[in-house]
């Protein structure tokens, strides 16, 4: 007799060949629209469950878990952060975590090119100028930026992303520099030519340039704050696609009005989807709809993590991506 397929609740719109490849394992509810589940959907799909595939605009906190059915063993998370998740909570439930690791890599890095460059070259004004028919020709001092080769770049967190960041840099000629909770391995930093800072209030003070790249935990929260954001240069630029919590907004907000920095690329925001209103006026600021990983291949590659996690524990074994005590 067959044994009884999982049932998998999806909180969210999947491409196509992920939701169908879901529906040929296992006992799938998927979402009929794109909209973020209400608090009361999310408690009703813990409770009937034996599997959740949540995303980061879910909050699955200690209040929700503790609602979970008895059914519920695994929370299969489509995203490689799983700050939103209460992993603790749900060790102590006996529910097992995990996540899609490294999938995001060179998607995510090749967005903070593209921000560093939309911010110091000034496309986004350009672009402007051409839309709203504005251009009335060449001129030698129009818009003037200024060039990546030479520049300082500071890196905050070098996992993979940070790594993947400091690969494309150095392709433009930027000098690499980073800060790290734990140093790099020798051979990886003499690979990337990159230079450790053990001081981070050191290391902002002499940069062109910062790359926020490290993960929201407790010890992460406003890492850039607002005494440390006063020590980075008067013309320096950051860059965040990790996590908006990591990122004073307000400060940087008031830093970016009264001149004391020179630009800013987001696409994360300290409070959600909503970034500082002040923010989306500034001629030097990018803003972006949390589009780092935002890739046809790699929406597909964090699908195909979540079917192999969850369809290894179907078959009895821990998801190969789990979130572990040493990831906390």
């Amino acid at each position: 007799m067959p044994s009884k397929r999982l049932s998998v609740v999806v909180t969210r719109r999947l491409p196509e060949v992920v939701e169908t490849r879901l529906t040929e394992l296992f006992d799938v509810r998927l979402r009929s629209d794109d909209a973020p589940m209400t608090r009361g959907e999310l408690i009703d799909a813990v409770r009937e469950a034996d599997v959740l595939i949540p995303t980061v605009s879910d909050v699955i906190d200690a209040g929700l878990i503790g609602q979970a059915g008895e059914n519920l063993k695994l929370i299969a998370n489509y995203g490689a952060g799983f700050d939103h998740i209460d992993v603790a909570t749900a060790r102590q439930r006996g529910i097992l975590v995990s996540n899609t690791p490294g999938v995001v890599t060179e998607d995510t890095a090749d967005m903070v090119l593209a921000l560093i460059l939309g911010v110091t070259r000034r496309i986004q004004e350009g672009m402007e100028v051409m839309q709203t028919g504005d251009w009335k020709g060449y001129a030698p001092t129009a818009l003037l930026g200024t060039r990546l080769g030479g520049k300082r770049l500071g890196i905050l967190g070098m996992g993979r992303i940070g790594q993947a960041v400091a690969r494309r840099a150095a392709a433009f000629g930027m000098q690499i520099h980073y800060h790290n909770r734990r140093r790099l391995r020798g051979e990886i930093e003499d690979n990337l030519q990159a230079t450790y800072w053990d001081s981070l209030d050191q290391m902002v003070a002499r940069m062109d340039i910062i790359s926020v790249n490290c993960p929201h935990t407790p010890s992460t929260y406003h890492l850039l704050n607002a005494r440390r954001l006063k020590l980075l240069k008067p013309s320096a630029v950051i860059i965040n696609t990790s996590r908006g919590e990591v990122l004073d907004e307000n400060a940087l907000t008031r830093m970016l009005k009264s001149g004391e920095l020179g630009g800013a690329g987001l696409d994360v925001y300290e409070h959600g989807i909503k970034g500082n209103p002040e923010l989306g006026g500034m001629s030097n600021v990018v803003m972006l709809p949390h589009m780092g990983s935002a890739t046809q291949e790699g929406r597909v590659e964090m699908g195909e993590k979540v079917i192999i996690n969850v369809k290894t524990f179907a078959d009895g074994h821990r998801p190969p991506d789990q979130v572990v005590p040493a990831m906390l």
